[in-house]
This record gives C-alpha cells, sequence and structure tokens, in this order.
C-alpha cells in the first residue's frame, strides 16, 4: 500500500470546540475522510490530514472552517458535516460562515434554520429581496421547506398576516370529487409535505391554532379565483402541475405587502402530454420581469440522504424522452 504523498498538521486551542468538530468518537473525521479520500486523525488538539495534495489542502481548510464555526457557538451536527463537505468539494473558495451562519428562523425544538447550499442562500436571497420567486429543480433541494420557513419568519416578525397553502391535486386537474370529506379533507393529502414543515418549525399544536384562527389558510388553487392577497405569504408548490390558465390566475391575485413564492420540478410534469406546464411557461415568459426571480436547484443541493443526488443524477444521464415528443 503507497503511502499517502502530502499531509497536513493542525493544531488547536480550545479542546472543546475541537471536540465538537470531530464528532462522537471521530465519527466526523470517518466522514470527511471517506467524502474527500483523506485519512484524518486526531490526538489531543492536533489534527493530521493525509492523502494527495488537492484532497489534504481541501479538507485541512474544511476542518479548520467546522473549528471557526463551533468557536462561534454553532451546533456541529453531522448532516451540518456532511453539507459543508458537500459544499467544499463543489466549492473550494466557500466560506462556510457565510451560508451556516444565516439563521433564517430558530424552530421550536430550538434547532436553527439556515441554508445548506449556496444555491439554498441565493434562494433565501432571492425570497427577501423579490415579491415574486420561482424555486425549480429536483426532490430534496429544500425549495418547499425553506419557503415554508421564510413565510413562518415574516409572520413571526409581523411582515405578513396570513399563510397561504397551495397545491395541484390529482395532475393538476383538481378532480377531487371520489376523495371523501369536505374541500380541506380531499386536499390536505396532497399539502402533507407543507403541513410537516410548519408542524417541525413552529409545532403540531400551534400549527393547528393558526389554521382554525385563518392565519394559516389551505386554499386549492381552483378556487382561488376572483381573491385578491394582500399582506399574505403564498406558497405553490408541485407548480410544474399547474396549467398556464391557473398559474396566470394565481400570480395576478397577490396584493399589496405579499409574497409568493412557487415551487416545482419540471421533469416532474404530471400533465396531460398536450397540456402546457404553466410552471414552465411562466418562469420562461416573465424571465427578467423586476420584482420576480427565478432560482434552479440541481443535484449537488440535494439536502436528504447523500443517495439521492446520485439517483437524480443517474436519472438525468439516461436522459428521459421530452415530453413533447411522448
Amino acid at each position: 500500500m503507497s503511502r499517502p504523498s502530502e499531509e497536513h498538521q493542525l493544531n488547536f486551542d480550545n479542546a472543546n470546540a475541537l471536540r465538537e468538530v470531530s464528532g462522537e468518537v471521530g465519527a466526523h473525521w470517518k466522514l470527511i475522510g471517506r467524502e474527500l479520500g483523506v485519512q484524518v486523525h486526531q490526538r489531543g488538539t492536533r489534527v493530521t490530514v493525509a492523502g494527495n495534495d488537492k484532497s489534504t489542502d481541501l479538507a485541512a481548510d474544511l476542518i479548520t472552517q467546522l473549528y471557526e464555526l463551533a468557536m462561534k457557538g454553532t451546533n456541529i451536527t453531522n448532516s451540518l458535516v456532511e453539507h459543508a463537505t458537500r459544499l467544499t468539494r463543489t466549492d473550494p473558495e466557500v466560506r462556510l460562515d457565510e451560508v451556516f451562519s444565516d439563521v433564517i428562523f430558530v424552530a421550536r425544538n430550538r434547532t436553527p434554520i439556515f441554508p445548506r447550499s449556496l444555491t439554498q442562500k441565493h434562494y433565501v436571497q432571492s425570497i427577501r429581496q423579490n415579491d415574486i420567486v420561482f424555486g425549480l429543480g429536483p426532490a430534496g433541494t429544500g425549495k418547499t421547506y425553506l419557503a415554508v420557513t421564510m413565510a413562518v419568519a415574516a409572520l413571526s416578525r409581523n411582515e405578513v398576516s396570513k399563510i397561504i397553502l397551495c397545491r395541484p391535486a390529482v395532475e393538476a386537474g383538481e378532480k377531487l370529487g371520489f376523495l371523501p370529506g369536505d374541500l380541506v379533507e380531499k386536499v390536505n393529502p396532497y399539502l402533507r409535505p407543507l403541513y410537516d414543515a410548519l408542524a417541525e418549525l413552529v409545532g403540531q399544536d400551534k400549527t393547528v391554532r393558526l389554521m382554525e384562527k385563518g392565519t394559516i389558510e389551505v386554499a386549492p388553487l381552483a378556487f382561488m379565483r376572483g381573491r385578491t392577497l394582500s399582506k399574505s405569504f403564498v406558497i405553490l408548490d408541485e407548480a410544474q402541475n399547474t396549467t398556464a390558465m391557473q398559474m396566470k390566475m394565481l400570480l395576478t391575485r397577490l396584493g399589496v405587502g405579499s409574497k409568493a413564492v412557487i415551487t416545482g420540478d419540471l421533469s416532474q410534469i404530471d400533465l396531460p402530454p398536450r397540456e402546457k406546464s404553466g410552471l414552465e411557461q411562466a418562469s420562461r415568459i416573465l424571465k427578467g420581469v423586476r420584482g420576480i426571480d427565478q432560482v434552479t436547484f440541481s443535484a449537488t443541493d440535494v439536502v436528504r440522504h447523500r443517495l439521492v443526488s446520485d439517483i437524480i443524477r443517474a436519472y438525468d444521464r439516461a436522459r428521459p424522452q421530452r415530453r413533447e415528443d411522448r
């Protein structure tokens, strides 16, 4: 077995901060070593990184930045280390404190919510600066979760008085008659990802109370016509399954003091072959309009299990047949 060609010796002053970075029984060293192809060893407050030139430089810089985050009080979790490693591998010049220090909201269990990729950082900034934002890209990139977090944060600061949740149901046709219950009960299953995010952020009981007061409203897309949505934070999820008419109708509902975040994956359109996607059309014709922005995520932004990004890349390489050729 050949010896590593490069070795870095890192010395740190604060043993407690370094313990945060190393993880339980050195779990974070193993993660970094596996992902960057290096060997990480610790003795006291000295950390040795061994491997090839490029990998050791990346790993040494990553560990140093994680230590700096720990010194500022950031909780260095396994998830954070995994995302930080992915960020470093994607962009060796990235400054982790600029990404992970941007706390959007502190959840009910005191967990700070912050961007976990450069695209997520751009997305959050775009929502702050624009009244309409399209978040496009594959599942698992945090488009919906961050939109809900931004909505809750805006509500907590009294920037909006209502959160409105929309999502096309049953292949965008809103054909809900065969489902049991009233209108809200019929649509509820399709809004489960939004409810789950709310429950995680503010708790199940508070979510229910806010819904009972009308502060959080379930608004089936097909029944939005004729309304004016003032001082509201509107989230339209799975927007690739809206028709062109539905999309235009929603966008023209916005009133004074409102924001809309529209999320979807254009590779997952379930509309009939001859039906144009409202998201596809809107993201094209509204590009460049002042106050409207578009943020596109990719497989590198996936924040679920690391295999999800590999699965997305594999499907992308397979180059599925385009909808218009079906």
